[in-house]
């Protein structure tokens, strides 16, 4: 279940954010400080075009949902996305890939169900070809390696994008 990221979350938001299994497939890898973390959230709860959820399994806050750059006024209804969980305790608890794939279905549906996009964009590192292989599963596809220089590395980053009428539907839920 997806529900709205409140100030009582940021704390959990950070925590999760900064765990180093989040921090390696992230663009940016810096453990991120309270003062920055702060000044994003205070940006993000203004900003029209963000959504922050956060993803719950059984009342228990397990990870995040950003949705950002969202147009709601374009020819084509648009937003891109990421996410991650609260690494540390899935993996502890051995439910990693179980909340994974339900983070991204619930990610998804609410995409294209409660935002009413036409087309949901995100990106991949090249290297992550776990997360690749599952986009792949939920029918993103990818467009061009792009390369980048980001704290002083060169990454390979790969654009990924799913249509509404490419979505795969869940029976139930």
């Amino acid at each position: 279940m997806l529900r709205a990221a409140e100030p009582d979350d940021v704390d959990n938001i950070l925590r999760w954010r900064n765990q180093p299994a989040n921090r390696e497939v992230s663009t940016y890898r810096h453990l991120i400080s309270e003062a920055e973390h702060a000044a994003w959230w205070e940006r993000t709860a203004a900003d029209p075009t963000r959504r922050v959820l956060i993803f719950e399994e059984e009342a228990r806050p397990r990870g995040v949902v950003n949705f950002f750059d969202l147009d709601f006024a374009g020819a084509e209804r648009s937003g891109s996305w990421g996410f991650f969980l609260d690494n540390e305790s899935a993996v502890a608890e051995g439910t990693a890939m179980m909340l994974w794939v339900r983070i991204m279905a619930d990610a998804v549906d609410y995409a294209f169900d409660e935002l009413g996009l036409d087309v949901l964009e995100g990106e991949v590192l090249e290297h992550n070809e776990v997360v690749r292989l599952m986009n792949r599963r939920f029918r993103f596809t990818e467009g061009d390696r792009e390369e980048r220089l980001v704290d002083g590395r060169t990454i390979a980053v790969i654009p990924i994008s799913l249509r509404r009428s490419d979505r795969r539907v869940r029976r139930s839920r």
